[in-house]
């Protein structure tokens, strides 16, 4: 009898989607020894080998094309009845309270939201889509059950459980510009950026990272949030590094998108709770469905 985890599983799906397994390994905050040896576990105990790998290239081989389709079915049924079986028959409220940042709710959470409810219907959602920073006061407050984003400050009383790891990318404008799976930070130099205000933690780390490749720069243009950058840009009012989350809404738009590197950026995507507070079942039900669907919502979504 073969025997195995399902954060064997997980690891598989994450290195099959990222074809990568550092990316996977950040994914699941674990290092990538410690996630290469899971799937060397999880091959020696199916007597198979699952990736072809060499030092700059992963790839499924036939029998872990086999395997994945099955592994996802797997999870996502594992995922829908550990949902179910935790619930408490003693449990009135059906309620949970969310915040997160408008870009976050919009291609994040929306479609989350509809998938969990589709198994729980019972289930009702209040919702607030503000900036980071009012999330997490509001989640410290009590306001908030749980807070979903990038939060860069660590406020006294608020934990986090990792839900995955983005990075950085920059999109640029059609016209002429090829699409580059990577661009190094230093390339960036004689951009016209368009920047969030450096008040803000993101673009505060996005500054940091612009000094130390040597890119001294003013903004083209400053404005409040993510949404608004991206369409700017597509307007060709100049270039604008985002979260890597935001990729499925630039899909839609006239733009080119590719992942800084040299370094890459992560960007720690977490659920924020206020520490002590006791929530129904359903919030503990809907942070595991979480950490499962956005690790298949950005495969999906490819996900630089």
């Amino acid at each position: 009898m073969i025997d195995f985890t399902s954060r064997q599983l997980r690891a598989f799906l994450l290195v099959a989607q990222h074809r990568s397994f550092s990316r996977a390994a950040g994914t699941l905050f674990v290092t990538p020894s410690g996630l290469s040896l899971m799937i060397r576990e999880l091959e020696t105990q199916l007597g198979v080998r699952l990736f072809d790998r060499t030092t700059r290239h992963v790839a499924l081989t036939p029998t872990g094309t086999e395997l994945l389709a099955v592994a996802q079915r797997t999870l996502q049924e594992l995922d829908i009845a550990m949902s179910r079986v935790g619930r408490s028959g003693g449990e009135t409220v059906v309620s949970l309270s969310v915040g997160a940042p408008p870009l976050v709710m919009a291609s994040v959470l929306a479609p989350a939201i509809q998938e969990f409810r589709s198994h729980r219907p019972e289930l009702r959602f209040q919702l607030f889509d503000g900036d980071s920073a009012s999330v997490m006061q509001k989640v410290q407050s009590g306001a908030l059950d749980a807070g979903v984003g990038v939060f860069f400050k660590h406020l006294t009383g608020v934990r986090r459980a990792p839900l995955f790891r983005f990075s950085l990318m920059v999109i640029r404008a059609e016209g002429g510009q090829q699409s580059r799976r990577a661009t190094a930070w230093p390339a960036l130099k004689g951009e016209q950026i368009i920047s969030l205000p450096s008040s803000i933690p993101l673009q505060q780390l996005v500054d940091r990272h612009l000094a130390k490749a040597g890119v001294a720069y003013r903004p083209h243009l400053t404005v409040n949030y993510l949404n608004t950058q991206i369409a700017m840009v597509e307007a060709g009012q100049g270039v604008a590094i985002i979260p890597s989350y935001g990729l499925p809404a630039c899909r839609t738009r006239k733009l080119v998108l590719s992942r800084l590197v040299n370094p890459v950026v992560p960007l720690d995507f977490s659920e924020i709770r206020r520490g002590g507070r006791k929530l129904p079942t359903v919030a503990d039900d809907f942070t595991s469905f979480l950490q499962s669907y956005i690790a298949s919502w950005a495969g999906r979504s490819g996900i630089l």
